[in-house]
Parts: C-alpha cells; sequence; structure tokens
C-alpha cells in the first residue's frame, strides 16, 4: 500500500483555482522530487497534503485512509511533517527551543531526539542557544529540518529546501538526506533545481500551471521531455 496518494486533487486560494486534477503516488521509503518553475503548483501541493489547505476527505490518502479535509495537526500526527518554503522558525526561540516544537504535536519514539539531530547537524548543537534568527540562511534551514524530524514522521515534506541558498550550503544540507533514508523515512522534496532532484529522487514528477506534466524515473527522463514538461508542451508520461 502506498503511504500518500493524491487522486484528482484540485486546490483553490479562494476563487482561484492552483491545482487541477493532481495524480501522484508516494510508496514506503521511497523519495520523491516534484520539479517546476515559479507558480506551478508544487508548494500548493505540499500544503494540501500537510493538512494547510483544506480538501476532499478522498482526494489524499495516507495508507489507504482520506486525509484531506484533516487541518494541519491531526496531520502530522499521523507522522506527515512539513518543512515548509521559507522555514517559518519562531524568531522568539532559540535554536534548541525551535526544535522542540517539533515534538509537540507527535511524541512518539523512533530514531529523532535532539542527539541525533545534532549528530546530523553539528552546527545546530554549537548555536543552540543562539535565537533562530541569528543563524545563516543554511543553518536556519538545517533547524526546519531538524524539527519536522524532531516529530519522528514516517514522511517528510520538504518545499523548497535550496531556495535562496548558496551551492556550497545546498550541497551541505542535501548530505543529510541518505541518513535520513536509513531511518526508513520517505521524502517528498520540491525542488527548482532540476539537476539536484534528479540526483537524489527514486521518482520526479514535473508539474506546470497546477497540473502534473511528466512523471518517471530519472533514468528515464532525458533533457528533452523534461524541458517539454517543465517550460510547456504537451504532457508527457514514463512509467
Amino acid at each position: 500500500m502506498s503511504l500518500i496518494e493524491t487522486k484528482n486533487l484540485t486546490a483553490f486560494y479562494g476563487d482561484f483555482q492552483a491545482l487541477f486534477g493532481v495524480d501522484l503516488v508516494l510508496n514506503p521509503g521511497e523519495t520523491i522530487a516534484v520539479i517546476g518553475a515559479n507558480g506551478a503548483g508544487k508548494s500548493t501541493l505540499m500544503r494540501s497534503i500537510a493538512g494547510v489547505l483544506r480538501n476532499e476527505p478522498t482526494a489524499i490518502l495516507h495508507r489507504g485512509q482520506p486525509i484531506g479535509a484533516l487541518g494541519s495537526p491531526d496531520v502530522m500526527a499521523r507522522g506527515i511533517a512539513l518543512v515548509p518554503e521559507g522555514r517559518r522558525l519562531f524568531p522568539s526561540l532559540t535554536v534548541e527551543e525551535n526544535l522542540l516544537v517539533g515534538r509537540h504535536g507527535r511524541k512518539v519514539s523512533g530514531p529523532w531526539s535532539l542527539e541525533t539531530v545534532y549528530e546530523l547537524f553539528p552546527i545546530l548543537k554549537e548555536r543552540r542557544r543562539n535565537a533562530s534568527t541569528a543563524l545563516s540562511g543554511g543553518q536556519q534551514q538545517m533547524v526546519a529540518i531538524g524539527r519536522a524530524l524532531m516529530s519522528n514522521p514516517e514522511v517528510l515534506l520538504c518545499d523548497e529546501l535550496s531556495l535562496g541558498l548558496a551551492p556550497v550550503v545546498i550541497k551541505d544540507i542535501y548530505a543529510a538526506f541518505p541518513r535520513i533514508r536509513e531511518t526508513g523515512a520517505a521524502i517528498v522534496i520540491v525542488e527548482q533545481d532540476i539537476a539536484q532532484a534528479l540526483k537524489v529522487a527514486d521518482r520526479v514528477y514535473c508539474m506546470i500551471e497546477g497540473r502534473v506534466t511528466l512523471e518517471g524515473r530519472p533514468a528515464e527522463l532525458d533533457r528533452a521531455d523534461i524541458h517539454a514538461a517543465y517550460f510547456g508542451a504537451e504532457t508527457h508520461e514514463l512509467a
């Protein structure tokens, strides 16, 4: 059984429709990447799965159970954690306090604790007493990832991890993902960087204007297919 499945998922901001019938599957232990230009609907998809945006109950399934109408606290309690675009740390809290916030919604046993998060990102242990606002952008992103991991999720949703970060910082952040995968978590990564997405994903979905225009395994996708799906052309699909 798939961990997450969206079926004909639509999403609206008021009268504006942002998603048009998105079908997506995430299997246990899998990493998928969702790529696309600005405005493609990638973040709306993540917000929908995470319960930030409400949907029809059966438009999103978790282990076969409808969760589309659940709010974000209930979705998190089921083991689905979001690393939001822009990090969204609490500026009045220290690094360690921000990390501990991740435990409030789901206190379960698992591989992730303050100790193991600090092992994953040693710089955070050094800065644990600092205000989150005193960190660099890359370090703040590490805190956001660590906060999500503190809930010991089985699904980790990562929205625009590399946005606004220097390449060397992006490399350091992605270097942590093999360790995260070793714990058994399934991961969805939203990326504008096509090359980075293809490196880390088992499968890739490309979106444009709220629709999936391409799906397949990186080894099966050629540059022409990706270019057409990313920038707009007829829909392609590779198994």
